[in-house]
């Protein structure tokens, strides 16, 4: 099936309703009128069994699951209270819902907040984009991920194209406490360790039938997470992005194509359910398809894998074995 820019997470859905139906998914970040709301929605039309809705305020989820519930009365969704800033409700999030599924068929990496303008940490003391889109993940993942090996089942980590920016300081992700604080390359920290957390999950869990992905799901101009981006703010993100780009080389298109809302969720949902993906774990994927362009090293180097997955041991004060 072709799949390209424009196609509609309903469309993915409808075109993998054998691999949805029945199923079990968990989302973080689910707020309407977000790309993970949109997910959850789209998701809905395939008649699974569960979806678990994860995330810090449930007034935000809410009309997600009255929405789901006026269209899907079938689905049981699950409202899952998790505060990504804090390690503590993070380990209380992944022990609900171990106690509540057998098996996890799709954990869905989504929620994400981007460019804070201000230097914040989390309650755990790590730089906020860092500690919320990379290490809470990291700590939910390994937590929940015997029931996503009960299901042979698939990780999806939300990233971006604002990987480019940059990569992992893993002397210091915490940019000297602020002094060396920027916006865009601590989004850019966190969005290469998406990848760099799903390559490493793609060779770890392979043994177990686990596959994981990282992907872009677009440039969604009327998603949540751009609010709090100012067009000066934005303006500066591209000139950063810009200048990591080698001589000649050019910015992706799909780095800034604006997508629509309806569309934004396609590529999560093409590799939450595509079978055609069955041996390309681990892959990047764009515009609901394994992306053609090599990443760049910062996010593919086999060093870089094992130094992230070291770092967030370390950070989390866990060790984690497959």
């Amino acid at each position: 099936m072709a799949f390209h820019k424009d196609t509609t997470g309903a469309e993915v859905v409808k075109a993998y309703a054998n691999e949805t139906k029945g199923k079990t998914f968990l989302i973080t970040g689910p707020s309407t009128g977000t790309i993970g709301g949109q997910t959850a929605l789209d998701l809905a039309a395939g008649s699974p069994k569960t979806i678990l809705l994860a995330g810090r305020d449930i007034s935000k989820i809410q009309p997600v699951i009255d929405q789901i519930a006026k269209d899907h009365p079938s689905v049981e969704t699950v409202f899952i209270k998790l505060d990504l800033t804090d390690l503590a409700s993070v380990k209380e999030a992944a022990k609900e819902v171990n106690s509540k599924v057998d098996q996890l068929d799709v954990l869905i990496n989504n929620a994400g907040v981007m460019a804070v303008k201000d230097y914040t940490l989390t309650k755990d003391g790590f730089e906020l984009q860092f500690g919320v889109n990379h290490i809470a993940h990291f700590l939910l993942t390994n937590l929940l991920a015997p029931k996503i090996i009960a299901a042979k089942g698939r990780i999806v980590n939300v990233s971006s194209l604002g990987y480019l920016s940059g990569g992992v300081f893993f002397d210091d992700p915490g940019f000297s406490g602020g002094a060396k604080y920027n916006p865009w390359h601590a989004y850019a920290q966190s969005k290469t360790a998406n990848i760099l957390f799903a390559k490493a999950l793609a060779a770890k869990l392979a043994p177990k039938g686990v596959l994981a992905f990282a992907l872009n799901p677009g440039l969604v101009m009327e998603s949540k997470l751009m609010t709090n981006v100012s067009q000066e703010s934005f303006g500066e993100g591209y000139a950063i992005t810009m200048a990591s780009l080698a001589e000649g080389e050019e910015l992706p298109s799909a780095a800034m194509t604006p997508k629509s809302l309806a569309a934004s969720s396609s590529t999560t949902l093409y590799a939450a359910l595509s079978p055609d993906l069955s041996n390309q774990s681990g892959a990047f994927l764009v515009d609901a398809q394994v992306w053609d362009v090599p990443l760049k090293k910062h996010a593919t180097a086999e060093e870089n894998v094992e130094k992230l997955w070291d770092l967030s041991e370390k950070l989390v004060k866990e060790k984690f074995e497959y």
